[in-house]
């Protein structure tokens, strides 16, 4: 038994179509069956409302008099793209302010013209012979523009994978803050609600699919960018008039020390063309797995620390190896529910008519890393490896003498058994004897102590030491014994060579 699009369509047309959200539709699979759900239900719609950095805007402003090429272009002071066409610009969702930095950005400038803000308009260029004008300040409303049309490349993840932080340090990224020595982990995503885990074949989401994106009607493009069907990271590129879209379902916000980005919400309806359609919208939080990640080691292959599930996750607390973390919605989920709650009432009303897809999105595609064909150095490449230590119950004399002779201004702590514990700098010493105080290398020194990897890039050594004004990183091994050492000024004569 199958159904049609257009049988469908007819249904939503006289008013008999019936119309489930993805939860109620699991437990419905759940109860009758994917056979006796098929014969129930004939749309199943869902909905997911997070933060999708890969999004923006083109906006098209008409021509100014007399006209203008508009090459350098700030909406309310944020950067925008001009080289395109003579008044057509793109804004990009984490573009930030020249003048306010990282806590307004491009998803505010467009949640702003959504809302029907006024934005202010400011261009320059160098003028040429048919667009002479070289300068022009404006302020403009969406109404204003002849076109403004939201077009994301990548949105919709069909996963997420988890954050967390093994050092002793606070990491903040685009996972939101976390918090150090495992306290938190941070996920996005609606589970058993969004989109794509209830079609994981494509076999009604593809290119020319009619959605809900910000509370208008959009379309899916084609498969977004890094999309990676193969490792359950599916994504979707997705576009639709700003005009039509309610500011409800849209949000510009920003994360510390990362930048702006744009919340979005997005429905897609699956209709319940077969039982095997049927099924896989039965699909539960259980059922999804995700990987838990160490952003504690900046690279781009992190450890994966555990699999776990959207049910885990939205408990509160997963626990890995013993070990109970607290986790941390960066996405809403009620938002989510009105999204997929909002687009059924629309269906039900005969408001919101599917669409038949003209290609399938790819299944088998996959994601290569960046090539790159400068090679950077690694701590490895350039660490000291001789490295001179203290023990603990080291005098301040002794410490300051060993500094001497080996001509060093800052030395790794270790315990008896050789384990790094801490860190000394001659401040440290040089504050011991101008106050004229006896003390042990144990009772001064710094215990949380910042150390790099052998195959740690040097750039990413040289970070640490800038953001957290230290002046050596000790390396280690599996077992927290020193093995080497990296300073600030090794790395500053290694950048001038590279000048």
């Amino acid at each position: 038994m199958k159904k049609t699009i257009d049988e469908i369509n007819e249904r939503i047309k006289d008013g008999s179509v019936a119309v489930v959200t993805a939860d109620r539709m699991s437990e419905i699979v759940s109860e009758l069956g994917p056979q006796k759900a098929f014969e129930e239900v004939d749309v199943v719609t869902t909905g997911t409302f997070g933060a999708m950095c890969s999004s923006g805007a083109f906006l098209n402003f008409g021509h100014s008099d007399p006209p203008m090429k508009l090459v350098d272009v700030w909406l309310n002071d944020v950067k925008a793209y001009g080289g395109i066409a003579a008044v057509d610009l793109f804004i990009g969702a984490t573009q930030a302010s020249r003048s306010r930095g990282e806590v307004y950005g491009g998803g505010h400038v467009i949640e702003d013209l959504i809302s029907k803000k006024p934005i202010d308009v400011f261009a320059r260029s160098p003028g040429t012979d048919c667009y002479p004008r070289k300068e022009l300040e404006t302020t403009i409303q969406i109404d204003d523009l002849n076109q403004a049309i939201m077009l994301n490349p990548r949105n919709a993840y069909q996963r997420y994978a988890v954050a967390t932080n093994s050092t002793e340090r606070m990491l903040d990224t685009y996972m939101g803050p976390l918090f150090p020595n495992f306290q938190n982990a941070t996920y996005s995503g609606a589970g058993e609600l969004s989109p794509i885990p209830n079609d994981p074949n494509f076999d009604t989401i593809g290119i020319g699919t009619r959605i809900f994106l910000c509370g208008g009607e959009g379309y899916i493009i084609g498969e977004g960018t890094q999309h990676n069907p193969r490792g359950h990271f599916s994504t979707l590129m997705v576009t639709g008039d700003m005009k039509g879209m309610n500011p409800e379902f849209l949000r510009g916000a920003s994360f510390k020390n990362y930048g702006p980005t744009l919340y979005i919400g997005i429905g897609v309806p699956i209709p319940i063309l077969n039982e095997k359609i049927a099924e896989n919208t039965g699909v539960r939080d259980e059922d999804l797995l995700t990987d838990l990640l160490d952003y504690g080691i900046q690279r781009r292959d992190r450890p994966v620390l555990a699999k776990v599930s959207y049910s885990d996750l939205k408990s509160g607390e997963i626990e890995v190896e013993g070990r109970v973390i607290k986790t941390y919605p960066l996405s809403s989920y009620s938002l989510a529910k009105k999204v997929a709650d909002t687009l059924s009432d629309q269906i039900k009303r005969g408001e919101f008519f599917l669409s038949e897809s003209v290609k399938p999105l790819s299944t088998t595609m996959v994601q290569n890393p960046m090539r790159e064909t400068k090679e950077h150095p690694l701590v490895m490449d350039v660490m000291v490896q001789d490295v001179i230590t203290v023990k603990e119950d080291y005098n301040v004399q002794q410490v300051a003498k060993t500094m001497v002779d080996g001509q060093i201004t800052h030395v790794p702590v270790v315990s008896n058994e050789g384990k790094l514990v801490g860190m000394l700098t001659a401040w440290d010493i040089a504050k011991m004897v101008a106050q004229g105080r006896e003390a042990l290398a144990g009772e001064i020194m710094t215990r949380k102590v910042l150390t790099a990897d052998l195959d740690e890039p040097v750039e990413l050594a040289a970070r640490k030491i800038e953001k957290y004004n230290i002046s050596a990183l000790p390396i280690v091994n599996s077992e927290n014994r020193v093995i080497g050492i990296i300073t600030g000024d090794m790395i500053s004569r290694l950048i001038g060579r590279g000048r």
